[in-house]
């Protein structure tokens, strides 16, 4: 059985020195120009305390209330992806030097991050990108570097956004595994769990107090609140999977393509997608040549070029690509569901496309069908 302390909101500072103390960055969510994102922090007063977040499709804004609380707000503009797969970073570089003779340098990872306030669907995402990078065929040794030196304070969802969808695919609100700390705020801090024998060590080190059976039941209570406030939903992801391939030629593809721009807004925004491109970079003199990988989006044109042709030319074709990996076919490859039910897709795609709505009218096409086929026999 799990032993919860209590830290209070005044000791926020001590727990931000303790670990800059331990040599990692600390990075929490801040307001900056009227969104919630990650940043280095200092200490506690940069937290945006008091600040909610409202989300709906197309849609995102931030306001300040007079709630003294600093994680009240539902889900970052963005995860923490980009501290573990940068949107771009150099691999390495080639050097001619003096007499000609070329030298290779291999970049390496000297960043230390300890990440306050990981909610609970990013904490999955995290988990999803592992299986990706770590625990795949193909190791990437810079993602396994900056994972394995990461300290994850997990803050356990109070609230939730319009956009949010995480139970529907059997998740939830609570964090569960992955953290070093899972912190639960109720009213006058946060009720503590620790996940790993360096989150053991850090209660230690703070010498914080064992939570009452008061402040373990407000936490729970407030996490269990959030079940209800969920709007969004699909059918079960073994349906999801079933009716999306039985379905690659629905109509539903031809009408979504007809407002889908194919910016790539969702695949940016979201925290699992892991598709990148990597290019050499030379300097004008020829005597550098640097090695870039950076961010790819499965919506751009480029991304299915092989061999002189373009096998996803239309925009019906991308998107379809994108749903169908994301809901089933990502399970076969990496043995897991490729979306955790966030919503930023939902948020920031600039014409409202709604990953939920198109499951479900795929998914109820073939229930139709299905319960047609079932009156006639």
């Amino acid at each position: 059985m799990s032993q919860f302390y209590f830290l209070a909101h005044e000791y926020l500072d001590d727990l931000i020195s303790a670990l800059k103390t331990q040599g990692f960055e600390v990075k929490a969510p801040i307001v900056d120009d009227q969104a919630i994102v990650y940043d280095d922090i200092e200490k506690a007063a940069e937290l945006p305390w008091g600040y909610v977040d409202e989300q709906k499709p197309a849609h995102y804004h931030v306001k300040k209330t007079n709630e003294n609380k600093a994680f009240a707000w539902s889900l970052p503009v963005q995860s923490v992806k980009p501290m573990l797969f940068k949107e771009k970073e150099a691999l390495w570089q080639v050097k001619r030097d003096d007499s000609g003779k070329l030298t290779f340098e291999q970049a390496l990872n000297k960043q230390k991050y300890a990440v306050l306030g990981v909610r609970p669907c990013d904490l999955r995402a995290i988990e999803i990108q592992d299986r990706v990078f770590i625990e795949n065929a193909y190791q990437d040794v810079r993602y396994k570097a900056r994972r394995e030196a990461m300290f994850i304070i997990a803050a356990n969802c109070t609230s939730c956004h319009s956009n949010c969808f995480c139970i529907s695919l059997g998740d939830s609100p609570y964090a569960d595994k992955g953290f070093e700390w899972a912190m639960t705020e109720i009213n006058d801090g946060f009720v503590v769990e620790s996940g790993s024998d360096k989150g053991r060590a850090l209660i230690e080190q703070l010498q914080l107090n064992p939570a009452t059976g008061a402040q373990t039941y407000e936490a729970e209570q407030r996490v269990k609140a959030v079940y209800a406030m969920q709007e969004k939903s699909i059918p079960p992801l073994t349906t999801v999977e079933k009716a999306l391939f039985a379905n690659l030629d629905h109509p539903q593809w031809d009408d979504v393509a007809k407002r889908c721009l194919s910016c790539g807004s969702c695949t940016q925004s979201c925290p699992t997608c892991f598709c990148h491109t990597e290019k050499e970079e030379p300097d004008l003199e020829g005597q550098i040549s640097t090695h870039l990988r950076e961010w790819d989006s499965c919506f751009g044109l480029d991304h299915s070029y092989t061999h002189g042709e373009l096998y996803r030319e239309e925009p019906k074709h991308r998107y379809r690509q994108w749903l169908t990996h994301k809901f089933s076919t990502w399970r076969e490859q990496f043995r897991t569901k490729g979306c955790v039910g966030c919503g930023r897709c939902i948020t920031w795609c600039p014409v409202s496309i709604d990953v939920t709505d198109e499951i479900n009218i795929i998914c109820q096409k073939k229930q139709n069908k299905q319960e047609k086929q079932e009156k006639k026999a």
